[in-house]
Parts: C-alpha cells; sequence; structure tokens
C-alpha cells in the first residue's frame, strides 16, 4: 500500500508510496492481489464523495503484448471494467480498465509485436496526474525537491524517482488529455481519492493532490 507526504518548499521531496482510498479496503486487496500489484499500492478505507473522472491514472509499463494481455485479462476477470480493449496503437499496444473502487489502470508496452510470453514483470509503474497547468505544476513540484527526468514543455513531465526504493514514478499530463486518452469523459469533482507519500512534508498541490509523510 502506498501514502503520501508533503513537504515544507524547504525540504527534498519524493514519491514515496501511493495510498488509495476505497470504501471497502477488504474487498480491494482482493482484487489488487488477483490483478497482481498488491505490493505497489496501499490501501485506506474513505467514503470521501467523488465523482465521475478522479483526475488520475496508474500505468503499468511491461515488455511485450503478451503480459499487456495477462493484466488486462487478471483485471477483468477479478472485476474490473474495460474502458479500452487492449489494442496496437501509434504508440504501442495498451488497454485501460477501471478498478471495482474506480481506480484507472492503463497497461501498455511500446511493443506492436508479441517478442515473447506473458512475464508478469512490471518495468514501470507510473502515477499520471492530470493537471490544470502542466507547466506550472511542473514549477511547484521542482521548487520541492523533484527532479524533472522527462519534459515536453506544456504537455508532458516525469520526474526522476526520489529514492532507490520507491517503486511508483511520477509524472504530470494535461487532464483533458489524460481523459481523452483513457476514453472517460474528463468532469469529476469531488476527492481524487489517493493520497500521495512523501519523504518530506504535508502540502496539498495546485489541482488538489494530498501529499502526506509517508509511514
Amino acid at each position: 500500500m502506498f501514502m503520501a507526504t508533503t513537504a515544507s518548499t524547504a525540504a527534498p521531496t519524493s514519491l514515496a508510496s501511493v495510498t488509495l482510498e476505497v470504501a471497502d479496503s477488504e474487498a480491494a486487496h482482493r482484487f489488487y492481489t488477483a490483478f497482481g500489484v498488491d505490493t505497489y499500492i496501499r490501501l485506506r478505507v474513505s467514503e470521501a464523495d467523488s465523482a465521475g473522472f478522479r483526475g488520475f491514472t496508474l500505468g503499468l509499463t511491461v515488455s511485450n503484448p503478451a503480459t499487456v494481455d495477462g493484466f488486462f485479462t487478471s483485471a477483468v476477470d477479478a472485476g474490473a471494467t474495460v474502458l479500452k480493449p487492449t489494442a496496437k496503437s501509434l504508440w504501442g499496444y495498451s488497454g485501460v480498465v477501471r478498478a471495482p473502487d474506480g481506480t484507472i489502470w492503463k497497461i501498455a508496452t511500446s511493443a506492436k509485436k508479441d517478442t515473447g510470453p506473458d512475464t508478469r514483470e512490471i518495468d514501470d509503474l507510473v502515477l499520471l496526474l492530470g493537471v490544470d497547468a502542466v507547466k506550472a505544476t511542473r514549477q511547484f513540484y521542482v521548487e520541492r525537491g523533484l527532479t524533472v527526468a522527462k519534459s515536453f514543455g506544456g504537455k508532458y513531465t516525469e520526474f526522476a524517482p526520489g529514492t532507490s526504493s520507491s517503486p511508483v514514478k511520477l509524472a504530470l499530463y494535461k487532464r483533458s488529455a489524460l481523459a481523452k486518452d483513457l476514453g472517460v469523459p474528463v468532469d469529476g469533482d469531488g476527492s481524487h481519492r489517493i493520497v500521495l507519500g512523501s519523504t518530506a512534508g504535508t502540502f496539498t498541490d495546485p489541482d488538489g493532490f494530498i501529499w502526506e509523510p509517508a509511514a
């Protein structure tokens, strides 16, 4: 399970954990265990109101289409809703599902041809935040100690992992573009139902994502 930290502007911050807030933690744990990602996230109970697009996605990057299909099938068999069936695209091969707790997951590979069997191995887990202004939010995080690894102007930013033990990468994308990529309406309000665990202090970013000290 993962939690979030918020830090003062003077202290360096890195993403140490991700906590999903769910209505039923036991059911969520069963789902994520069957899906195969239970070691990457934390869970805690919350009844906070949340409607529509929650403004983020968790993405699995894997080595080949067979592994995409394996995780996708596991998620669906465990109760996930298909938002986008697995298919080839300009960027590779991917599919999108919504977990029973409402969290959206994208499973993808840059490979378009099957080059091997389903490995059940995850190369990267990326927390992609949908934000109103990528440049402004990027600067907000840079001022809190995060290091930019990749940046494409006002469209996309990816931060370098802050610690070797952190299994999740943090990235920013335009909220409207993220919703379009996931195949969902952009509208949404209420709680994001996610808390980010930091190595520093507590804060809320410009788009309302909450950081707390990681346990």
